[in-house]
């Protein structure tokens, strides 16, 4: 079942994302099911919204290799995550 993927992190910073995305790589190697990604920055933090085919898609990319590129970068404090059912998708400019 596709699900919508929501993040919010208010520890992880701007740098620490680029530096994420250089170490994990998912752009150049895209995880099995990962379907949409997209951030945002505030002073509150790292938000995050992404679409994948299945929770255990995410699962199996958070454990083998998201966790260790966090730690690998030295991300602090607890994302807020939140993981639920798509029921429409509609992103006309990303075809």
């Amino acid at each position: 079942m596709t699900v919508m993927l929501r993040v919010d992190w208010p520890e992880l910073t701007a740098e620490q994302y680029e530096a994420l995305r250089k170490v994990v790589d998912w752009e150049g190697d895209t995880p099995a099911g990962a379907l949409y990604h997209v951030v945002s920055f505030d002073e509150s933090g790292a938000h995050m919204a992404e679409v994948w085919a299945s929770a255990e898609d995410i699962q199996q990319y958070t454990d083998e290799r998201l966790m260790p590129g966090v730690q690998q970068v030295g991300v602090a404090g607890q994302p807020e995550i939140s993981i639920s059912p798509v029921h429409n998708v509609f992103a006309p400019g990303y075809e």
